[in-house]
């Protein structure tokens, strides 16, 4: 069964910019020169139609906006839920491309955005975005996948409200535990630390894996 809506659900703009946008990488660059949405005057969960209204999104936004886009290219609207323990989440849009996972993203930081498809599965690009998840407070500690088609009929393509449901959909969802040593992660916090000492008001890029991002 096709799910997705038809070209007449969509504004002019709103359809030029899916077909202009056909690729995860396109949508990723798109993303990534999109202003960032710091919520100034209160949170937001704003659709694709908003977004792209807008012209600006934090992760979670992003992510369906990349889902809407994608879904009429031929990809399940697929996030993943990234679980800190400062309660802090990241929420990644993630896709298959010849059976290896990747992803697309948006962050106030830069290790934070989507990955290259060139992992085995989910835990693996889990693992690459451990070490930048690292700042003052944050620390992974879980994932969980979900198909926004399991929200029903929830309009989460065009709704002009807030659709804080999507957050309570991810916080329900079951989520795997991704166990790490305290070495590992005191090592990164200190070097954080010192980073952002140094440089208050840059995003480190420091870490090894920078071929695997997708930017």
């Amino acid at each position: 069964m096709d799910r997705k809506p038809r070209r007449e659900a969509f504004g002019n703009t709103e359809w030029n910019l899916i077909q202009h946008l056909r690729t995860p990488a396109q949508v990723q660059r798109w993303l990534t020169l999109m202003p960032y949405n710091w919520e100034r005057q209160g949170g937001t969960m704003r659709s694709f139609r908003e977004v792209v209204k807008r012209n600006e999104a934090h992760c979670l936004e992003a992510s369906v906006a990349a889902a809407v886009i994608l879904e009429q290219h031929g990809y399940p609207p697929l996030l993943l839920d990234v679980e800190s323990w400062d309660l802090l989440d990241h929420v990644i849009f993630v896709f298959q491309r010849d059976g290896l996972w990747g992803s697309i993203a948006r962050s106030r930081d830069t290790g934070l955005h989507g990955r290259k498809p060139m992992f085995r599965n989910l835990r693996q690009l889990i693992w690459s975005y451990f070490d930048p998840y690292i700042d003052r407070t944050g620390r992974i500690k879980g994932y969980g996948l979900t198909n926004l088609y399991d929200l029903g009929n929830y309009d989460w393509r065009f709704s002009v409200k807030n659709m804080h449901k999507i957050e309570d959909h991810l916080r329900a969802i079951p989520h795997r535990v991704l166990r790490s040593s305290d070495r590992r992660y005191e090592y990164w916090h200190e070097r954080y630390l010192s980073f952002k000492k140094r440089y208050p008001d840059r995003s480190p890029v420091y870490y090894d894996n920078r071929n695997e991002w997708m930017l």
